[in-house]
């Protein structure tokens, strides 16, 4: 049977909130774009996201784009580039903006203007006061983002393949992307669709750690894509943790909680936080208070039958604030732990949250390797959000830069595919060499019959990353790590589909997505191996300290092999000086 093909000028892949952002600027240029989706537009991993997106609008407190810089390379551990630092930091406000303008929600002060909540690692005039920066939706903000966005684009006539799940990128011999590789998940259909620029905004990668606030789409699905392509992955050792997880779940329990005046206490009543960051407390950058409440877990000061988990306070907030400002939060106490946040604490714990690692780009969103002693850009490959590495995250990521860096990067990376466009007028010779390639790892699980199980394997995998590159890593247990997730590798031609799981569709799915985690999670442990010292997210009791001598740089895996190499970090800005590395302290 003939294959389907497709013919547009620009494909995204992915529709949360760097997709959809990117699919506006298209369509309002009169391009013809296609999205392609796994799951129903609105489905996508941005509706989860709950406290804000950061934006020096200064509605609250005194602010500055300079002032959040600041606080984003310091939140970075100085791994972050600073030229695209910058440029997401002074884009924040116009994007913020042009979001009201589309429709978006926005919680409102007395006065009319946007209401802004405190959220950690912020600070006033470069690590004064605490600053108020995080433009709020209630405790909603990607959900309603994400419906104004989708909405806009539906308007726009964006054509979109809902329920699509891409197989794999096309490429010609050059290393030039032709488009993708897509399969109708309800009918099991292969799509062919040729574009003259593919965007990845496939999302993140959590669902290869066992415990994690991310939902079962996010697979990795563009960052393993990439690899195959032959594109390294940079920084995926940083890993963050949110503290604030529903304890044995990991449901996200929003920084904005801490930010309204919520706080975390142990056992004995005491707001632990005051110990470990002075000053900032509560509201320490993510790492630091995931690594404070797994240190009281393990030094005995647990609460609950296991002492595995502390309490976040939040009922002397008062309960007309509580259902005002934080009522998916209330939902989620009730419903996956049996509490009332405005009644009684809800017991917390990290959870695999976000990678700060991914595709690296430029901050256009165009897919850059390195090539002799420079870079150079991959042809027709560009990625934005979670997936890409601009890198604006550097080490660690500060609460309510991940939609600003989606909404920052999707719209850069659509302005310049416009662009691109201009310039390349005409779809580049298929290469049928590399449709086969793509076509033979979907036929590959058309295998049924005796073998190791999606499930078995995907459970193993995912347990195996969680007890050997978590909060806390050391040489020994990263070694033996990544020996076993290795040979989990190894065992993957060994899995098949039963013989009844061949009706439903999306267990083939579900293989490929297997083959895509088991590709991320190696390079996440394999990249944590190899940097020895702690930085931000990534935490080396036996290499305690930062070391900028030998480690201020970006790692990029290769799949061949498992390669590492090395680049030097970006810390020259774009108009400012340079902020140069200090001791990291809240």
């Amino acid at each position: 049977m003939a294959l389907n093909k497709r013919r547009f000028d620009a494909l995204i892949i992915g529709a949360g909130g760097a997709g959809l952002n990117a699919a506006i600027q298209l369509a309002h240029s009169e391009a013809r774009v296609a999205v392609v989706s796994k799951v129903f537009p609105t489905r996508s991993h941005t509706v989860a996201a709950q406290g804000g997106v950061n934006a020096a609008l200064a509605n609250v407190l005194p602010d500055s784009w300079h002032w959040h810089m600041f606080d984003t390379v310091k939140g970075s551990d100085y791994l972050g580039d600073q030229d695209a630092i910058e440029f997401m930091c002074r884009e924040a406000i116009p994007t913020v903006y042009e979001l009201e303008h589309n429709g978006v929600p926005f919680s409102r002060l007395d006065d009319g203007k946007i209401y802004q909540r405190a959220f950690g690692g912020q600070s006033q005039d470069f690590g004064g006061a605490q600053a108020a920066r995080t433009c709020a939706a209630a405790d909603r903000t990607g959900h309603a983002i994400l419906h104004a966005l989708y909405q806009q684009n539906v308007r726009a006539r964006t054509h979109f393949f809902d329920e699509y799940f891409a197989i794999d990128l096309i490429r010609d011999d050059e290393g030039a992307i032709l488009g993708a590789l897509v399969l109708e998940i309800e009918t099991g259909e292969p799509l062919l669709i040729e574009a003259k620029a593919t965007v990845l905004a496939t999302g993140g990668c959590g669902q290869v750690y066992r415990t994690t606030s991310n939902a079962h789409i996010n697979t990795g699905d563009g960052n393993a894509m990439a690899l195959r392509a032959g594109v390294p992955l940079m920084d995926m050792e940083f890993f963050q943790f949110h503290p604030t997880g529903i304890a044995g779940k990991g449901m996200l329990i929003t920084e904005g909680v801490r930010g309204e005046g919520g706080y975390l206490i142990n056992k004995d009543g005491e707001r632990f936080m005051e110990r470990y960051a002075p000053n900032a407390k509560d509201l320490a950058s993510r790492d630091v208070v995931s690594r404070a409440i797994v240190t009281e877990v393990k030094e005995g000061r647990g609460v609950g039958p296991d002492a595995d988990h502390v309490l976040l306070k939040v009922d002397h907030l008062g309960e007309e604030i509580v259902s005002k400002r934080l009522p998916g939060i209330r939902e989620s106490g009730r419903i996956f732990a049996g509490v009332d946040a405005a009644q009684e604490p809800l017991p917390v714990f990290p959870t695999a949250h976000y990678v700060m690692g991914g595709i690296p780009t430029d901050p256009y969103g165009r897919v850059i390797v390195p090539q002799g002693t420079g870079e150079e850009v991959v042809p027709g490959l560009y990625a934005a959000g979670e997936c890409a590495c601009v890198s604006v995250h550097g080490a660690n990521r500060l609460g309510g830069n991940s939609l600003l860096d989606i909404l920052v990067f999707g719209r850069a990376a659509g302005l310049d595919v416009i662009e691109n466009l201009t310039a390349n007028k005409h779809h580049r010779p298929m290469n049928q060499t590399s449709v086969d390639a793509a076509m033979a790892r979907l036929t590959r699980w058309d295998q049924t019959g005796h073998g190791i199980s999606v499930n078995a394997l995907r459970n193993e995998f995912r347990k195996t990353m969680e007890d050997h590159a978590g909060v806390f890593r050391t040489e020994e247990i990263m070694q033996e790590g990544v020996e076993r997730l290795k040979a989990l590798r190894a065992q993957l031609p060994e899995v098949r589909l039963t013989d009844h799981s061949k009706i439903f569709n999306t267990a083939r799915v579900e293989a490929l997505e297997l083959e895509n985690l088991v590709d991320t999670g190696v390079a996440i442990a394999c990249s944590a191996l190899r940097r020895q010292e702690s930085r931000g997210a990534h935490s080396r009791p036996d290499h305690p300290q930062r070391d900028d001598v030998n480690w201020l740089k970006h790692s990029l895996y290769y799949r061949e092999g498992d390669r590492m190499e090395y680049k030097p970090v970006r810390t020259k800005p774009l108009t400012v000086e340079t902020f140069p590395p200090k001791e990291r302290v809240y």
